[in-house]
This record gives C-alpha cells, sequence and structure tokens, in this order.
C-alpha cells in the first residue's frame, strides 16, 4: 500500500467513528447522569419537613439544602425557587433508634443493655420530570447508622449520623432521579 492509501483509510475511519459518536443522542456525563442539559435546564426543592416526630429540629431544613446541593454539585442544571423542570419535594417520614446487639450483664441485679444502637431515617420522596413523564418518581428512601450506645450518647454523635446517613439517601435519590442506574 502506497503512503497516499494509507492516509485515506486513515481518513476515512477517522470520519467514520466521528460519524458514529455524532450521532449517539443521549449524553452521558462523568458524574453519570443522562440529563439533555438542551431540553432540561433547571431543578426546584420544595422545603422537606420533618414528620418523623424525632430527631433535631433543623433536620428538615438541613436535608432541603443538601439535596439542593448535590444537585448542584454533580449536574449543570439552575436551582430555581419553583416549577423547575424537574422538581423534587419530600418529607423526612421516620426517625428511629432501635437496639441492635444486646450485651448480657454479669451481675445479675444489673439489667442487660444494648451494645449496638441503630438510627434509621426514611425520607418520601416525589420526583417529578415536566420534560419527560416517565422518568418520575415517588418512593421511599433510608439508610442506617449505628452507634455504641454503651462509649457514646446519641447526643454526642447525632449530627455525625444524620449528615452520613443524609449523604447515603441523597445519593440514592440521585441516582433514581437523573442517573438511572
Amino acid at each position: 500500500m502506497t503512503l497516499n492509501k494509507k492516509k485515506a483509510c486513515s481518513l476515512v475511519f477517522v470520519l467514520g467513528l466521528a460519524l458514529v459518536f455524532n450521532a449517539c443522542s443521549v449524553k452521558y456525563s462523568f458524574t453519570g447522569t443522562n440529563i439533555n442539559y438542551e431540553i432540561t435546564k433547571t431543578f426546584s426543592v420544595e422545603n422537606f419537613f420533618n414528620d418523623s416526630g424525632g430527631g433535631p429540629a433543623n433536620m428538615g431544613q438541613q436535608f432541603t439544602e443538601s439535596l439542593k446541593d448535590f444537585y448542584q454539585r454533580n449536574t449543570q442544571l439552575e436551582l430555581v425557587r419553583s416549577n423547575g423542570d424537574l422538581q423534587l419535594s419530600g418529607a423526612i417520614s421516620r426517625y428511629n433508634i432501635a437496639p441492635q446487639a444486646t450485651v448480657t450483664s454479669t451481675d445479675p441485679n444489673a439489667p442487660d443493655r444494648a451494645g449496638q444502637e441503630r438510627l434509621t431515617i426514611v425520607v418520601e420522596v416525589e420526583f417529578i420530570n415536566t420534560k419527560n413523564e416517565e422518568e418520575n418518581v415517588k418512593r421511599s428512601f433510608s439508610f442506617f447508622s449505628d452507634y455504641n450506645p454503651r462509649t457514646t450518647s446519641l447526643l454526642q454523635v447525632e449530627s455525625v449520623l444524620i449528615e452520613e446517613i443524609f449523604e447515603n439517601i441523597i445519593q440514592d435519590i440521585f441516582t433514581a432521579t437523573v442517573a438511572n442506574w
């Protein structure tokens, strides 16, 4: 093969690859979203209220702000007050602390104590995609974290546990709504 034929073959190959990649209509980002930013430009998040009857007073506001921040960091969408192309709303529906393991005391007069306690939080979420109703989601997301009540009180670790739980719930919400994995 001569040099000109090699150049021609290479040029045809490169043009073919360009056509294949250009023909793909779904746009993927490095964060794993499949948002078409030509159609979907905004998102809104209504205040999530704490309807669980437990937890800190500011827990609903903390969740709302964390959710907004996560979407802003991981998408190119603009946050608007209401009526976004993508809309998130809901409430914290459960805040529960339950023993997970019992430690039996060697003292017959001392009561058995929990060796592990589990904090579980459940968030009800409604996601509306005004551009594609097939992607709408309405479901519960939950996560938990354990701590040792014999060495630390809930008040000492509550804010850290809530933050950890919220990070996991928000990641799950993001995956279910805009990542479609």
